[in-house]
């Protein structure tokens, strides 16, 4: 039903359209001079504000009424099961929607069944006010629009002006969003610090991590929030991924910028830009099914003891996998770098490669700099390759030969295991706001790196 009113509103807006614009034309008498503005932006402008109502209203219809109606049947939940805990009173909600849907329910009873009775009641008569109110708004701001077609009507200005205050929109969208991230990392890390009696240096500088251990018994244990063996994991993994992936993505940029013929160039590239189509899982397949048994074996054979999840696999299937990050951008800086810098090296009687060296290279520096940054941002989110080719096991070790855990898996193991969501989301969210201060002071530190270098080759 949502596509459908979706569809109609983008149909209805097109016809609007082209109903305006011929208007304009007609209205102009053959004298498009006459107009303001074109026939086109009277068109556009109609287009405009068809689409908002109708898909503006549709949004607001579809958002509102979900909330309503989740409000309304919980509470009546609590009132049929006033002692049960809330997760129980989603969990009825949830096999009542399923009930209702046609869907597979965990449980069916009969306060399901009524639960799922009003459900698609109200289901059913929010569903015809949002057809109503969608289909009239739209067809009420086409009736606007098209009584504005005149010879002094600025549609463009006002067309404009809405797509200016559209673009501004997205733009506050994606700060706010942003914000409220950061938001919510800060609060649910205050509230983990107070569960543990605000023993930061627990956090920063324990070496056992088992935050859930204590929790069923309505206590959460500060000597077990130690968060060292899970950043020295994320440092040793991400070290070993740009050991790999660094010089070989630059030095195949290199290659294929400067070196490589447009025939070699024209099937090298993309070959090598495929890798970053690949799934990371099938990546962590390739790790815990072809890598760590070789690597094993191999180690084997000369006497050295390698486990079967160990950091070193994780690193170097993590590394094949930013190579193309790294290769591609910096290939494009490279490129970049004005042809007048490498023709004058060559005038002065420098080589290709001394020119490369000496004088593309440093002026291409700070977008290496930011590709190197990208490719460790990648490493150090990056969940499934770890969880394969590492284990998840928080041990605190230098030897990268033994299995080791980072702090993105954790996450994912904390607020996927069998322990209630909100006991879970502190130890978690507490994990990923300090990845996020760490993240953002290196690339702060990195962008007075990329600022110096910028300021002395521009």
């Amino acid at each position: 039903m949502i596509a459908a009113l979706f569809a109609f509103v983008v149909a209805l807006a097109v016809a609007s359209f082209f109903v305006a614009r011929y208007r304009a034309q007609a209205v102009s008498g053959g004298r498009p001079s006459a107009l303001h503005s074109r026939p086109a932006y009277h068109g556009f402008y109609s287009f405009l504000w068809v689409l908002l109502a109708g898909v503006g209203f549709l949004i607001l219809l579809t958002i509102v009424p979900n909330y309503i109606i989740t409000t309304t049947l919980l509470g009546d939940i609590a009132q049929a099961r006033p002692d049960a805990p809330y997760i129980e009173h989603q969990l009825i909600l949830s096999d009542a929607k399923a009930l209702a849907e046609g869907r597979v329910a965990s449980q069916s009873g009969e306060l399901r069944q009524e639960i799922a009775a009003r459900y698609a009641s109200l289901s059913a008569t929010w569903g015809w006010i949002r057809i109503l109110a969608v289909v009239a708004m739209a067809v009420l701001a086409a009736g606007a629009t098209q009584r504005t077609v005149t010879l002094e009507y600025r549609a463009r200005n006002r067309a404009e002006s809405i797509v200016r205050i559209l673009l501004a929109a997205m733009a506050t969208i994606a700060i706010l969003t942003t914000i409220g991230i950061v938001v919510s990392l800060i609060f649910e890390t205050f509230s983990f610090f107070a569960a543990i009696d605000w023993r930061l240096d627990k956090f920063l500088f324990g070496t056992t991590w088992s935050p859930l251990s204590g929790v069923h018994a309505g206590d959460m244990d500060p000597d077990k929030v130690g968060a060292i063996p899970l950043f020295a994991g994320t440092l040793m993994i991400t070290l070993i991924a740009m050991l790999v992936a660094v010089p070989v993505g630059l030095f195949a940029a290199i290659y294929l910028s400067d070196f490589a013929t447009k025939r070699v160039r024209s099937v090298a590239k993309p070959m090598l830009e495929i890798l970053a189509g690949i799934p990371t899982v099938v990546y962590g397949f390739f790790a815990a099914i072809t890598v760590a048994p070789f690597l094993r074996n191999t180690g084997d054979s000369i006497g050295i003891p390698i486990a079967s999840e160990s950091a070193l696999v994780a690193g170097l299937v993590m590394g094949i996998m930013i190579i193309p990050f790294i290769s591609s951008l910096s290939d494009d800086v490279i490129n970049s770098v004005p042809q007048a810098l490498r023709d004058g090296s060559y005038g002065l009687g420098a080589t290709r490669a001394e020119t490369m060296r000496q004088v593309v290279l440093p002026a291409a520096l700070p977008g290496i700099v930011s590709a190197a940054l990208l490719g460790f941002s990648r490493a150090v989110g990056e969940t499934m390759i770890v969880v394969m080719a590492a284990g998840q096991g928080a041990n605190l070790t230098a030897n990268p030969l033994e299995a080791v855990t980072t702090v993105t898996v954790q996450i994912v193991a904390l607020i996927t295991g069998d322990t209630e969501a909100e006991t879970a989301a502190g130890p978690a969210f507490t994990l990923g706001f300090t990845l996020f201060c760490i993240t953002l002071l290196m690339n702060v530190l990195a962008q007075r790196l990329v600022r110096k270098y910028r300021e002395t080759y521009e």
